[in-house]
């Protein structure tokens, strides 16, 4: 008989990037990241020049997807970083968004 193991317990960070973080390749850096560690969520810009994110993984990923966004890719500047964690939505993939 096949042994259960139990599945990780996924968690979901709603994350707000703040700074030098538009024009200097912030999200396709973020998506990248987020796909390396096989995260799902979202990410895209904001009209108040912030960045949004949502990850979805288990707590060590996406808290190593969080120390990553206080860096950003090399011309970003971040100035701050405010996470709120929420429910998972079950998210299937990790995507740019457009404000609508």
């Amino acid at each position: 008989m096949p042994s259960l193991k139990p599945q990780p317990e996924l968690i979901r960070a709603h994350v707000f990037i703040s700074g030098r973080v538009q024009g200097v390749g912030y999200r396709y850096a973020t998506v990248d990241a987020a796909s390396q560690l096989g995260l799902n969520g979202w990410v895209r810009n904001l009209p108040d020049s912030r960045v949004e994110a949502v990850f979805e993984g288990t707590r060590e990923v996406v808290e190593e997807m969080i120390r990553w966004c206080y860096m950003g890719p090399p011309a970003a500047v971040v100035k701050n970083v405010v996470v709120e964690y929420e429910q998972p939505e079950d998210l299937r993939r990790f995507e740019v968004q457009r404000l609508s």
